[in-house]
């Protein structure tokens, strides 16, 4: 596989300005009814940006499906295109995904990538890196493919997390639910890879000769929403579920999630085909979503920038277009706040930055990257 070299080139945010304009107008109801905050855009003009990641010097990384990967100015006023991102295929919901950095990225320039590639058979998502310079990444490695490469461009996931030296990665069962159940296919689970792509002496499965040694857990629908829990270190993801049935999650070594053997949802056709949790043999759900919100990107607020929303759970929302904010008790939810509920915005992602403030990017056509600041 080699790496696209097309020039994308820089843009200034002047550019797009009233399109921003115009869009923020339309979200003023809705950010009214919310005080306590205002809704900043920070640029504008992507095409269904899908991922977001902060460089150390304020610049920001935002992945766009279609196979764009953009840095843009941290002041917002200038938009350059990444070289050398690698060749994606941008299939219904298949494209270039999500983004992250290496936890040494000062030092080395690690920047890894999630993405829908097509080979023989049809498609997969797989994960690649490069080093980043300037505006091109170097050194392009693919670590690995989620096979086997399968029809339709349903189910790709896919979000990536470091966490305590390791790569962490979601895996969509790309609309085959059975294989989310087989330990022999990487497709509905979450991967756990050493940062260079090796696995894991300790992964749960590496002495299992009918699973894959890449495998952390099973039993995922679509997972596109991963992030760690402040106190207790525990990662926590959601998944979308059918109609209705998204979950939250709390991650075990080796556990299986129970889809589709177990869910709230109902196939499209309103038909059950699965018990309701809890099923004895499969971790059940802390949280679900009946009917579905469609849930992608997630957050928990440890910033000071909001401090009555320290500790809360920030999830995006597609279906149902807003920002749901969750206060926790431990691992129970015990309340759920709807915000941007009026805006019409498909929340693709939601990221805390290092500033303390929320970052928002929204799944359209022409999109901004937004963020959340103080109302005063």
């Amino acid at each position: 596989m080699m790496p696209s070299r097309r020039a994308h080139g820089c843009r200034s945010a002047t550019a797009v300005a009233l399109m921003a304009c115009l869009l923020l107008a339309g979200m003023q109801a809705a950010v009214a009814q919310s005080p306590g905050f205002r809704l900043e855009t920070v640029a504008d003009g992507f095409a269904n940006p899908w991922g977001l990641a902060f460089l150390p010097g304020g610049d920001y990384l935002v992945t766009e499906r279609r196979g764009r990967l953009s840095r843009v100015h941290a002041d917002g006023d200038r938009i350059c295109g990444v070289y050398g991102v690698p060749e994606v295929a941008a299939i219904n919901q298949g494209g270039l995904l999500d983004v992250a950095l290496h936890p040494a990225f000062a030092d080395n320039g690690w920047v890894y990538l999630s993405y829908a590639v097509a080979g023989e058979g049809g498609y997969a998502t797989r994960v690649a890196r490069g080093r980043l310079v300037d505006h091109t990444l170097e050194d392009l490695e693919v670590l690995i493919t989620a096979a086997p490469f399968v029809e339709g461009g349903r189910h790709f996931g896919s979000r990536l997390l470091f966490h305590e030296g390791y790569l962490f990665v979601t895996t969509g069962d790309r609309g085959q639910k059975d294989n989310a159940q087989d330990l022999g296919k990487l497709h509905g689970k979450v991967l756990r890879l050493n940062p260079d792509g090796s696995i894991p002496a300790d992964n749960p499965f590496v002495d299992d000769p009918g699973a894959h040694d890449a495998i952390y857990s099973y039993g995922h629908r679509n997972a596109q929403g991963i992030a760690v829990h402040p106190g207790t270190g525990r990662i926590w993801l959601h998944e979308h579920g059918p109609l209705g049935g998204d979950e939250i999650n709390v991650l075990e070594a080796g556990a299986n999630y129970g889809w589709p053997e177990t869910t709230y949802g109902r196939a499209y056709s309103g038909e059950r085909f699965a018990p309701e949790p809890p099923v004895a043999g499969y971790v059940s759900p802390i949280h679900h979503w009946t009917p579905s919100i469609a849930p992608s990107g997630m957050t928990f607020y440890t910033g000071d920038v909001f401090p009555a929303w320290r500790g809360d759970l920030f999830v995006g929302a597609l279906r149902m277009t807003h920002l749901a904010r969750l206060t926790l008790d431990g691992r129970k939810v015990v309340s759920e706040q709807r915000l941007l509920d009026d805006a019409g915005m498909r929340i693709r992602d939601v990221r805390q930055g290092p500033d303390g403030y929320l970052y928002l990017l929204v799944d359209a056509g022409k999109a901004p990257l937004l963020r959340l600041a103080p109302e005063n």
